[in-house]
C-alpha cells in the first residue's frame, strides 16, 4: 500500500511539472531576419518551426510549418519572402505586388479561385497591403486539397517583402477566404516591422526589438 501511494504521488508530481512547463512555454516569439537591405520582424507562433530557407539571386524565401510536419506534407505554413531592389520597378506598389501573387494562385485553379482584399495599411512608415487569397481545389502536394493564404505585402526602402500564412484543407468549390480566423492570424503575426540593418549589430537585433 505504501509503495502504491508513493507511486501515485510521484505520478501526480510529474503531471504537475509537465503542466507547469507547458504553462510557462511561450505562445509566440519574435522573429527578426536580415533580408537584403532591411530587417524583417514579426511574431511567430511557437508551434511553428523553420524547415527551409534559400536565397537565389535577388529572391529570398523561408518557410516554417507546424512542428512535426515537413515542407512536402503540411497543413499550415508561414512563408517570408524578399524581392531585392523591386521598389525601383516603375509603377510598383504593395497592392500590385499582391495582385501578381494572387494571379499565380488563380492560374493554378481558375475554376475555384477566390480573393478577399483587406486593404492598404502601413507598418511603421512603410506601405503595405493585406488580402486573403486561395484555391478551392489544387493538385500540388500529396493529394488534391484547398489552399488559402493570408497575404501581407510590404514595400521597404529598396526591396519588397511578403509574409504569408497558408492553410491546406479539404477540396471545395470555393476557399474559405471570408473565415474570421484570418483576422485572428493577422493579429497573431503583429507587430510587423521593417528596421534598418545597423552595422556591427548581431542577433537578436535590439535596435529592431526596441522599436515595439
Amino acid at each position: 500500500m505504501r509503495a502504491r501511494t508513493t507511486l501515485l504521488a510521484a505520478l501526480a508530481a510529474s503531471l504537475l511539472l509537465a503542466a507547469a512547463a507547458e504553462a510557462q512555454a511561450p505562445r509566440s516569439f519574435r522573429v527578426i531576419s536580415p533580408i537584403f537591405s532591411q530587417l524583417v520582424a514579426f511574431t511567430m507562433p511557437s508551434h511553428f518551426a523553420a524547415v527551409f530557407e534559400n536565397t537565389n539571386g535577388g529572391h529570398y524565401i523561408r518557410e516554417a510549418v507546424l512542428k512535426g510536419e515537413t515542407p512536402e506534407r503540411w497543413t499550415q505554413m508561414i512563408t517570408v519572402t524578399g524581392e531585392k531592389g523591386m521598389t525601383l520597378t516603375p509603377g510598383s506598389s504593395p497592392e500590385m505586388f499582391a495582385g501578381t501573387i494572387a494571379g499565380g494562385f488563380k492560374s493554378a485553379c481558375p475554376d475555384s479561385f477566390a480573393a478577399r482584399p483587406l486593404g492598404e495599411t502601413r507598418f511603421g512608415r512603410f506601405e503595405g497591403f493585406i488580402a486573403v487569397i486561395g484555391c478551392g481545389r489544387i493538385d500540388s502536394g500529396p493529394t488534391r486539397h484547398s489552399e488559402t493564404a493570408l497575404l501581407i505585402t510590404l514595400k521597404g526602402a529598396s526591396d519588397y517583402y511578403t509574409i504569408q500564412w497558408a492553410e491546406r484543407g479539404p477540396e471545395s468549390d470555393e476557399p474559405p477566404v471570408n473565415d474570421i480566423s484570418w483576422q485572428a492570424r493577422l493579429r497573431d503575426l503583429n507587430p510587423i516591422d521593417l528596421c534598418p540593418i545597423v552595422s556591427g549589430e548581431a542577433a537578436p537585433y535590439p535596435s529592431c526589438v526596441n522599436r515595439n
